[in-house]
């Protein structure tokens, strides 16, 4: 029964999320919730880690969720779930893409699309930026044993580092994401 449900909810998330594995997030995380599968600091280190490892975003999310909560028959028909709506669906509009391509209304769909999209990835931004500086105190608790409130300095300085590097010095992600997994593992443990 689990394995039905782990496919129907990422299949529904496959089909309605558009623009990508930041815009499925909320969804993701709103059908995680609601099953009870695991809490925001799981599901923050599921971001994480679907970030670092290489895939497209959505799909390794769902891996981990299936494999997390039924091994890998979960694994396997949760992948299986997120994949299948966009095969569906491209090998639809793939017959009918060059027909309608000039149309008005495909154009207005499109247009309405893309702004949906933008707000996705922006309330997935917002949501996990808001589980890193919850997570704030705790993880700088050594500071906090001190009795000095850092107030989330830690987090904070390590996404001001990240944008500088990437943003002005164009260092690769993956390059960043393995000096910034190091700094937090030195400061934040």
């Amino acid at each position: 029964m689990i394995l039905v449900y782990l496919f129907t909810m990422f299949f529904r998330i496959g089909l309605f999320g558009f623009g990508g594995g930041l815009a499925m997030l909320p969804l993701i995380f709103q059908s995680v919730q609601s099953f009870g599968i695991m809490t925001a600091e799981e599901f923050s280190n599921l971001v994480a880690l679907s970030q670092v490892t290489p895939g497209p975003m959505a799909v390794n999310a769902a891996t981990y969720v299936g494999f997390n909560y039924a091994g890998l028959p979960g694994a396997m028909v949760a992948t299986l779930g997120v994949c299948l709506p966009a095969f569906i669906l491209m090998m639809i509009v793939y017959h009918f893409v060059k027909k309608f391509n000039d149309s008005r209304i495909v154009q207005g769909v499109l247009g309405g699309i893309r702004p949906v999209t933008v707000a996705l990835i922006g309330a997935a931004v917002i949501f996990v930026s808001e589980t890193v500086l919850a997570a704030g105190p705790l993880i700088s608790k050594k500071l906090l044993e001190t009795g000095f409130d850092y107030f989330n300095l830690i987090p904070i300085c390590i996404f001001a580092v990240t944008v500088i590097l990437v943003g002005k010095f164009k260092m690769k992600p993956i390059r960043v994401m393995i000096l910034m997994g190091i700094a937090g593992a030195l400061l934040c443990s």
